[in-house]
């Protein structure tokens, strides 16, 4: 069978990743014993850091190796991703339906982002725009088409011209005789109202149109549920 030594012999590579990627990477090694192996049932809390599952690191760097995939052991308890043995306390689990559906290191990954990133709450433009390549990895693409698709509901929604762009475009549509302004708001909110959706589509549309922007999960999914919500609004204030 292999060993996570197998798969990434580097004990600080290890260390550098995130408990759902060790997790991803536990699940995928415990998955694949077989009865050939000879192991029994391999999923125990000591799993994720017994010899067989990790391999012949270094014994002066090994307990750090240990606490890592221990942590990643943890993250599949908290996520469902495996349970208890009912009727059991010697401390046997079970890949649980959730977990099967996943069962290797992309399904993991793909899982994670997805509880980053609630789809369910997101506009549905905003879904068919971003949800892929946010689910693929490739965030600053997944922001971009998001305040983009934004860009042309504000358009669409205000009857701009497609020469009408970013900020400019904000600022009319959503300015003191903007056809998006709500003119029964108080003067403040209306102000507010602007000064966001201009920032919006200056400070993450426009930068991610000219150069590449480096983004994590966490940061991504919180541009792209910003996008959303003003999504939300160009949509009330087109039919309101």
């Amino acid at each position: 069978m292999p060993t996570l030594f197998t798969l990434i012999p580097d004990v600080d590579a290890i260390l550098a990743l995130q408990p759902e990627e060790l997790a991803g990477l536990g699940l995928e090694l415990i998955t694949s014993i077989t009865p050939e192996d000879g192991i029994g049932s391999p999923l125990h809390p000591t799993s994720f850091t017994h010899l067989q599952t990790l391999g012949p690191f270094p014994a002066e760097r090994r307990k750090e190796v240990e606490f890592a995939m221990a942590e990643g052991w943890n993250w599949l308890v908290r996520e469902g991703l495996i349970a208890p043995n009912p009727g059991e306390t010697s401390g046997w689990h079970f890949v649980t339906r959730r977990g099967k559906q996943l069962h290797n290191r992309a399904g993991v990954l793909a899982y994670a982002s997805a509880v980053i990133l609630p789809r369910g709450m997101l506009h549905p433009t905003t879904v068919q725009c971003s949800w892929s390549a946010f689910m693929r990895g490739e965030y600053d693409t997944a922001v971009f088409q998001a305040f983009r698709e934004l860009e042309v509901a504000i358009r669409a929604a205000g009857g701009f011209s497609a020469d009408d762009i970013g900020v400019s475009l904000a600022q009319k549509a959503f300015g003191d005789k903007g056809p998006l302004t709500d003119q029964s708001a108080p003067a403040g909110e209306r102000v507010a109202l602007l000064n966001m959706m201009s920032g919006a589509l200056g400070s993450y549309k426009n930068p991610h149109s000219h150069r590449k922007v480096q983004l994590n999960a966490v940061d991504a999914s919180e541009m792209i549920v910003m996008a959303s919500h003003l999504m939300k609004i160009v949509d009330a204030r087109r039919t309101g």
